[in-house]
């Protein structure tokens, strides 16, 4: 049987991976700056991590939700802890696009309206209502598009207050900073307005923090920069550090009814000690402080960079933009100078997303091998 092929693939076969480094089938050696779309949190093979999951899987793998389970109180209890999201109510699911799927549904049950308001260059999932959300209209089949939805600029509080007004919007999702999108931020304005505006029309306002969530920016949430209260907070990605997990975070105003949300694989055993595990390693080793004092490095070297036109980003969810699409020097760096990074939806913007266990050593490697790539590339 043949694979289904939806993915173009680079030449190279990971077989083994440790920290920030991956391996592959012929031993060479790259230094990972992407961490498989930011979902290497606290680096490959962790020794607490693999013992955790280990421990767990020859007690109990997994169970449905028909029954208790004292691990996802624990992971609950531990969220509350480092996010300070103490209020909050726990979903669990299995990925990014599944939490973004609960938490637009919660929102309409929530407000009994339909509509959807996201932002342009948006990337929330590839399902149903997740997809429609997306600002891609390559990926939105037909079927999706019967979703409705609509898509306005960041920072346009008039536009947004117009739509509001309209009474039939049950939630405004965002990202306090885009991932797939490329980087871009909502000023600290617009943030408080979209706040202020969801709470006067009864909508719901959703931050989707599947990317920038679980410490990666410096702060444990991304909008957390900011003083505002989401009604959900969807996560995912980097909390299992590799096992699917997913989750939304439910504001206390909100109330929970039998059936209104289900999972089969959320919340079960395996994953639950996996996010556990990561959020003692992200706690243990102070991996926030880490990824926060790393960005101001990166940035403080990017300046470095002549043909750099724009740095974006904070803590370890950065960018590099320059005025030419970055295609072929992502393949230079992965074929002559063995770093992993990543693309997005802007053709000139180089992502760089790696496990918070980085060191200013790798990123000096990463900037003298960039130098290297540039020249390759002619530019």
């Amino acid at each position: 049987m043949k694979l289904f092929d939806v993915y173009p693939l680079y030449d190279v076969t990971p077989t083994r991976a440790k920290d920030v480094y991956v391996y592959d089938s012929k031993g060479t050696e790259y230094l990972d700056l992407y961490g498989g779309h930011a979902v290497i949190s606290i680096g490959h093979g962790h020794d607490h991590y693999v013992k955790s999951l280990t421990e767990q899987l020859n007690e109990i793998g997994f169970y449905s939700n028909a029954i208790k389970n004292p691990i996802q109180q624990e992971l609950a209890n531990a969220i509350g802890e480092q996010s300070y999201c103490h209020d909050y109510q726990l979903f669990l699911c299995s990925s990014g696009a599944e939490a973004n799927e609960n938490g637009l549904k919660l929102a309409s049950f929530t407000t009994g309206k339909k509509r959807i308001i996201a932002f342009h260059n948006a990337f929330h999932g590839r399902t149903s209502a997740a997809v429609a959300a997306t600002d891609n209209v390559a990926i939105n089949a037909p079927l999706n598009q019967q979703q409705e939805v609509t898509f306005l600029p960041f920072d346009d509080e008039n536009a947004l207050e117009i739509e509001l007004k309209k009474g039939d919007v049950c939630a405004v999702i965002f990202e306090a900073i885009q991932g797939v999108g490329g980087l871009d931020e909502p000023s600290e304005e617009f943030i408080y307005a979209m706040d202020r505006l969801c709470n006067s029309y009864n909508t719901c306002l959703i931050a989707d923090e599947v990317q920038a969530g679980f410490s990666r920016t410096g702060t444990f949430f991304a909008y957390q920069k900011y003083n505002i209260e989401p009604h959900i907070v969807t996560i995912a990605k980097g909390m299992g550090n590799g096992f699917p997990i997913g989750g939304i975070l439910v504001h206390p105003s909100i109330e929970a009814k039998y059936g209104m949300l289900g999972t089969t694989f959320g919340g079960n055993h395996l994953a639950c000690s996996a996010s556990l595990a990561v959020l003692d390693v992200l706690k243990e080793e102070g991996l926030q402080k880490n990824a926060e004092e790393l960005g101001k490095y990166f940035i403080d070297q990017a300046k470095n960079i002549p043909s750099v036109k724009k740095i974006k980003g904070r803590g370890l969810m950065l960018g590099l933009e320059f005025d030419f699409e970055v295609s072929d020097l992502r393949k230079e760096l992965i074929y002559q100078q063995q770093i992993f990074t990543g693309g997005s939806s802007n053709k000139n913007l180089l992502r760089i997303l790696p496990p918070l266990t980085l060191q200013k050593k790798h990123f000096d490697i990463f900037f003298k091998r960039l130098e290297k790539a540039l020249k390759a590339i002619n530019v």
